[in-house]
């Protein structure tokens, strides 16, 4: 998860490289499969590294979907998508911060899911630590991420 338009370079470059490690892992990508920003950037990285991708679009039509995305599913939803999006990962790794990103983030805490801060915006990691320190883990790092999800998955499954 990560912003869209307003996505910074670093939020871009992060998102490539995790992308590339969540392929490299063998595991599948979900965005919200726009080409826009983080989205479209690990989408990117993940079919870089011969992944499956999966985009959860917010409209009724694939126009702006990411040349990274393997498996669209067409919404009509709108931001309502979001809670898709968090429903079906097992960890929410959020790159960078928007607001959507935020809503995404606050979904996954509400229902449970371990959230990576991959975000080195100090306001985002602490208001979301303050809400959940036992959910939240944080890093600069794609390649420390991966391996918090790893952990995670260990106990999760």
């Amino acid at each position: 998860m990560g912003p869209g338009d307003n996505a910074s370079k670093i939020d871009l470059d992060r998102a490539y490289e995790l992308g590339q490690y969540i392929a490299q892992e063998g595991w599948v990508l979900l965005t919200g499969g726009r080409k826009a920003g983080v989205m479209d950037a690990a989408s990117q990285g993940a079919k870089a590294a011969g992944g499956l991708t999966i985009g959860i679009l917010p409209r009724d039509n694939t126009s702006k979907i990411s040349e990274g995305v393997d498996i669209a599913i067409v919404t009509d939803m709108g931001n309502a998508r979001n809670n898709i999006n968090v429903l079906s990962s097992d960890v929410v790794i959020a790159c960078g911060m928007g607001i959507g990103t935020a809503s995404e983030i606050a979904l996954a805490l509400k229902n449970g899911k371990q959230v990576v801060l991959l975000t080195d915006n100090q306001d985002s990691q602490k208001f979301f630590t303050s809400l959940s320190p036992q959910q939240v883990f944080l890093t600069i790092s794609p390649e420390v991420a991966i391996n918090f999800v790893k952990a995670s998955l260990t106990k999760i499954l």
